[in-house]
């Protein structure tokens, strides 16, 4: 029998099965869908996909640089307890020298993990260690100069925030000044060209509105809110901010009295954006029981 896309997305969406799982279930059992079912059950493939639904809000950011492009990959799990299990760093590290060779999270579930896709690698862990886990982004930097940083690091190169800056010119220390200082102020931008000019039109237009709250002519709100604009770039746009190293200068003067340009760089942390539904403890002993 024809195994069909059709056929895989119908196995995927009542299994929560990977792609290339179901499509090898379909094909072991010649497109039949309750055999196709139970062969992912025999596999523990049904019991991963059980926790699919789970929300995996924890894990680790992993970072690898090679040559000149660097990689950061987040890989979730549900408890924090996971992200210090040994195999578990053990497989985001591998994931992470993978994801080296690929452009995209899409690419990279579907790349090779010793003879095994990630996609593969991960829903394995998944029926050994009992949560749900994902990869759930990655980023791509490349530049003359690629320096990472991992912030509260748990092993080598993969911690809670994983951070790449790129630079022209060569690093003699900067670079990972720079990465830190990203990593605890968190700039929503390189430059002010960088930035979103939706959000940067809205912040305009807040700062307008509360400029006009004062009765001031608008002659004088315009003069206003340049200097207020001003303001709000040095604050968000990474050149502009002030460098926690050395307050006194702007992130892009330390780079240059260091002899080097900051062109570009990536901040993951894990989870974040992720919203966790939260019970409190009665709640979670009274579901427990009527489970």
């Amino acid at each position: 029998m024809a195994i069909t896309a059709a056929l895989v997305k119908e196995l995927r969406d009542s299994t929560g099965a990977g792609m290339m799982d179901a499509k090898k279930a379909l094909t072991e059992t010649d497109g039949d869908m309750e055999a196709a079912v139970d062969w992912l059950r025999t596999k523990g493939l049904a019991k991963a996909a059980k926790k699919s639904g789970r929300t995996a809000a924890e894990g680790l950011v992993a970072v690898a640089v090679e040559g000149n492009k660097g990689v950061a990959v987040e890989v979730n799990s549900e408890t924090d307890f996971v992200g210090k299990n040994a195999d578990f760093q053990a497989m985001v590290g591998k994931i992470a020298n993978a994801a080296t060779g690929v452009s995209t999270v899409e690419e990279l579930v579907e790349a090779d993990l010793g003879g095994k896709t990630v996609a593969t690698t991960i829903t394995d862990a998944i029926a050994t260690i009992g949560e749900n886990m994902s990869v759930r982004r990655m980023a791509t930097l490349e530049g003359e100069t690629v320096v990472s940083y991992i912030h509260n690091s748990v092993t080598d190169g993969m911690g809670k925030i994983g951070v790449l800056v790129a630079l022209n010119g060569a690093d003699n220390g900067i670079g990972k000044q720079i990465a830190m200082h990203v990593a605890a102020v968190n700039p929503a931008s390189l430059s002010e060209a960088d930035l979103d000019a939706s959000v940067v039109e809205k912040e305009k237009q807040v700062q307008m509105d509360i400029a006009r709250e004062s009765g001031k002519p608008e002659a004088v709100i315009e003069k206003m809110i340049v200097g207020r604009m001003k303001k709000y770039m040095s604050e968000v746009t990474l050149l502009n901010q002030s460098f926690v190293v050395n307050p006194d200068l702007t992130v892009e003067a330390a780079a240059k009295d260091a002899g080097v340009e900051v062109t570009g760089f990536v901040r993951l942390e894990v989870g974040e954006g992720i919203e966790v539904e939260k019970e409190d403890f009665a709640a979670e002993v009274a579901k427990a029981a009527q489970g």
